[in-house]
């Protein structure tokens, strides 16, 4: 059952009396039909003017309660107990009355909010699309509310040409644009530095006090929730055997396609790139004069603030991110610009994890036929053999092998997380290219997945290169680092000792 715990409450006038609550949830149970919990029963009440703060493990419930209050519940899924969202309940409502709630209401902002941004659509139309005002003032005014330096010319960026944080606080705007009653926010802080998570926790002090607003935050960051929230409810649900298996073994066939290049060679390297974002016929520069390089085998991390590149970096050594000069190379060889243009076995040996799998993952098919699609890059595996294969990876992963039959809303973050880390995985890589992969996670889930690639490190000579904002995560698992700020790196060195500008670790989200 979930827990409701409210902070102290500031002192009533005698003329005051409690506000009803917007929002009304008593015994509120959501699952599957034959299929898992997605949230245990629930009961709390939030009311205007607050923030809450939705807390609990991965998987225990908190995206599937923000979707609740929208509405937005995968097809088939049983509902039981009551809910009440001013004086509605969303997941009975006809289609049109729904859309009405959701875009003058209610207003949620996901996991990865850059996915649902139009990327032919500058900021200021993306804000002004949805605005109850769409006047140049206030679509940048809301702009600047969610801490956007609109002086900088940002209103006039498409998303590909913003930074994963920036593209949040855009996401943001839209949101705020509608003039909703309820603001509902899922992991808000995921991959942004402790600097910009301390203004956004002021940021939703203020919209809950200023626009009497209900905000509610699904959030694995402590300090998010201690500098903002009136009332915490911790969500909670027993733990399966089946749901945190642990894998132990390391399967003959495993060994056998493991990659041909792993632990052997020069290595990955950049060399004076300057990578720009293009808009219209102006260039956005993101990175400049950027050089690193990773051994085979090594652990390094890349550090830096909110928009300083480090996404794009990766995105540069995969290929992704063609729009650069400078020069690659793979074990001292030169590596092409694009992606398409390097070779199958250069494409195979280096692979990226993207910091949201929802993104990455296609929500239409099962985990089974999402591993099996890059199995067929090799042809020396017969097709017999990959439903077995499938097994051995969600195995590496410490996801049992009846996962492959379910989809990704039927998983947790952390479970996601394992299944696109199992992706990449197929290819057998030699490179692995990690962004903020544990940023939307529990801190217990973040130590398993780190501690899982470390093993999976050591077992086949990987190289790992990690973006994170979490310096004790990046003191602990990775030998060296590059600190990016501002498109430069401006320091590298071994992680052993403090890292520059870091403070004392206390957690995910310092």
């Amino acid at each position: 059952m979930s827990e409701l715990a409210p902070a102290p409450p500031p002192a009533l006038a005698p003329e005051d009396e409690p506000r009803p609550p917007v929002i009304t949830a008593t015994g509120l149970a959501i699952r599957l039909p034959e299929g898992p919990v997605l949230l245990p029963a629930t009961s709390a009440e939030i009311r205007a003017g607050q923030v809450t703060a939705l807390m609990g493990a991965s998987g225990c419930g908190k995206t599937t309660l923000l979707r609740a209050l929208v509405g937005h519940l995968p097809p088939g899924t049983v509902v039981d107990g009551e809910l009440d969202v001013l004086g509605r309940t969303p997941h009975h409502l006809p289609a049109a009355e729904l859309r009405a709630l959701r875009r003058t209401t209610v207003a949620y902002v996901g996991q990865d909010p850059g996915s649902a941004l139009n990327p032919r659509m500058t900021a200021r139309r993306l804000v002004a699309e949805l605005a109850t005002d769409p006047s140049a003032a206030n679509v940048l005014g809301v702009l600047a509310e969610c801490r956007l330096p609109v002086d900088s010319g940002i209103a006039d960026r498409r998303p590909t040409a913003l930074s994963g944080g920036q593209q949040r606080r855009v996401a943001l705007a839209r949101a705020l644009a509608r003039t909703p009653r309820i603001l509902l926010l899922d992991e808000p802080t995921a991959g942004l530095d402790a600097a910009v998570r301390d203004d956004l926790a002021h940021l939703l002090r203020d919209l809950a006090a200023g626009r009497d607003l209900a905000v509610v935050v699904a959030t694995h960051d402590p300090h998010l929730a201690e500098a903002c929230a009136d009332r915490t409810i911790r969500l909670t649900t027993r733990p399966t055997a089946a749901a945190t298996p642990k894998s132990t073994t390391t399967t003959t066939t495993t060994t056998a396609y493991a990659g041909k290049g792993a632990g052997a060679g020069e290595g990955i390297a950049a060399e004076s790139i300057d990578a720009f974002f293009r808009n219209g016929r102006r260039r956005h520069p993101v990175l400049t004069g950027v050089a690193c390089a990773a051994a085979p085998g090594s652990a390094t991390a890349v550090i830096g603030p909110s928009g300083s590149g480090k996404t794009t970096l990766l995105r540069v050594l995969a290929g992704l991110h063609p729009t650069h000069t400078g020069r690659l190379t793979l074990d001292g060889h030169p590596l092409a610009a694009r992606a398409q243009s390097r070779t199958r076995e250069q494409r195979r040996r280096i692979q990226l994890v993207p910091q949201n799998p929802l993104a990455a993952l296609n929500p239409r098919h099962t985990v089974g036929r999402q591993l099996t699609r890059p199995l067929r890059l090799h042809p020396d595996l017969p097709k017999a053999a990959r439903p077995d294969r499938v097994a051995e990876l969600l195995a590496q992963v410490d996801l049992p092998a009846a996962y492959a039959d379910r989809y990704p809303g039927e998983l947790s973050g952390g479970q996601r997380q394992r299944v696109s880390i199992a992706r990449a995985l197929a290819a057998n890589p030699d490179i692995l290219l990690c962004d903020e992969i544990t940023s939307a996670l529990d801190a217990d889930t973040t130590t398993e997945i780190m501690d899982l690639l470390t093993r999976l490190r050591t077992e086949h000579g990987m190289t790992l290169i990690v973006v994170s904002h979490e310096h004790h995560l990046v003191t602990r698992y990775t030998e060296t680092a590059h600190v990016l700020e501002a498109g430069r790196i401006i320091h590298s060195g071994p992680t052993a000792g403090r890292l520059p500008h870091e403070e004392p670790a206390e957690g995910p989200g310092s």
